[in-house]
């Protein structure tokens, strides 16, 4: 009996102990957005010697963000507001004594390829875009397919517009590819994707239809730690990587949309599009399956393989782009940044175009390789669809 009412007190008195530790917490807002958009963080770090903000938006050495260092306040709270921002999704991550972290104040986090960062949105401009709004709502599935051409079973993301499920009508899709490291996660996570379109859709800027994000690398079943592999550390390097096996197994994907979900036939009701390596998926999946896609979204791509040896499925490039020219399409769409380090690639790939007189349309933007980008001409790219005279 003493043992049971010793549990019971312990029972009672724990909880409340945790609450009152919880109450009493110090109460830090991180970040907070203020009302000019410039945007002040805060940590508290009684034991740091020097704590730095790592930000997307700041200037860069080469590939090295030149993170702003931190001021510590009264009562250990380390404190730093940044000028106003333009209305854009942010990253970024706290550096404590030399040891990259994330902000344990904000819960609002993303992965890309093996890195986690903080994330937060200044709205009141383009960012709205891929805020969630007071609009309608798509459904986000993840659904396993068979690859026989792979031998396993492979994971896909697949967005249907708002009333798919009870409208009974067909719709036309978007097959949306990553870039190297990337999965079949990345445009949903990093890209917005479905807030996007829920946006554009009620907006009346998009036609209502299925978006599919596969993934790229066949070597891989799904996304680090959702497939029998386990956990372990994502990294970019990975097998079959530009070595034709993603172009060559993607009428798997075909398949599989076409015998799953209501949508409409033929190549003027399908798109693709991808940023980087989905970009030159984009490119080479296109030329090779003819009449299949009526639009095309080459977003910072790479255009050729960089190996020794061209793997066969890429020879033949002119051939096959005239073919594609003379099979016909609706759009050909190339956006790049100023300062990409593939913008010489894509340059020499316009001459190509106009060479063999290709119809295309070019965007070019600010900045380089970076979602920010991308997500804009996702953006841009999505209302060229499927509207025909």
């Amino acid at each position: 009996m003493k043992n049971l009412l010793t549990f019971l007190l312990l029972a009672f008195l724990l909880p409340l102990s945790a609450q009152q530790s919880l109450f009493n917490a110090q109460e830090i807002i991180s970040p907070e957005i203020n009302a000019d958009r410039s945007v002040t963080f805060r940590v508290f770090a009684p034991h740091a010697h020097k704590v730095e903000l790592s930000g997307d938006w700041m200037p860069r050495e080469g590939w090295n963000i030149v993170p702003k260092i931190m001021t510590k306040e009264k009562d250990s709270l380390w404190t730093i507001t940044i000028p106003p921002l333009p209305s854009e999704l942010y990253s970024y991550n706290l550096i404590i004594d030399g040891v990259k972290t994330t902000d344990p104040n904000n819960v609002y986090l993303i992965r890309d390829v093996s890195s986690i960062f903080n994330v937060f949105i200044v709205g009141g401009g383009k960012a709205d875009n891929y805020a969630v709004n007071n609009v309608a709502h798509g459904t986000v599935a993840k659904r396993w397919y068979d690859s026989p051409g792979n031998k396993m079973k492979r994971r896909m993301t697949v967005y249907t517009p708002a009333g798919y499920e009870n409208s009974g009508k067909d719709y036309p899709v978007l097959y949306l590819l990553h870039g190297m490291g990337g999965d079949e996660e990345a445009w949903m996570d990093l890209g917005r994707t479905s807030q996007i379109m829920d946006n554009l859709i009620a907006q009346g800027k998009a036609e209502p239809m299925l978006v599919v994000m596969t993934n790229g690398n066949v070597s891989q079943q799904a996304a680090p730690g959702q497939s029998d592999k386990g956990f372990y550390k994502p990294t970019m390097a990975l097998p079959h990587t530009m070595d034709g096996q993603m172009e060559k197994t993607f009428g798997e994907v075909l398949d599989f949309i076409s015998g799953n979900y209501r949508v409409k036939k033929g190549k003027d009701n399908t798109a693709i599009a991808g940023l980087s390596m989905g970009g030159f998926h984009t490119l080479h999946i296109s030329r090779q399956y003819p009449n299949t896609f009526g639009y095309m979204g080459l977003f910072s791509a790479a255009v050729m393989p960089r190996s020794e040896e061209m793997p066969e499925f890429y020879q033949n490039l002119d051939e096959s782009l005239t073919r594609q020219k003379e099979n016909g399409y609706h759009l050909y769409w190339i956006a790049m940044g100023k300062t990409d380090f593939l913008y010489n690639e894509i340059k020499k790939y316009k001459k190509k175009l106009d060479y063999l007189h290709m119809p295309y349309e070019y965007y070019e933007s600010e900045g380089g390789h970076i979602w920010s980008n991308w997500r804009d001409y996702l953006t841009l790219f999505v209302p060229k669809l499927f509207k025909r005279p």
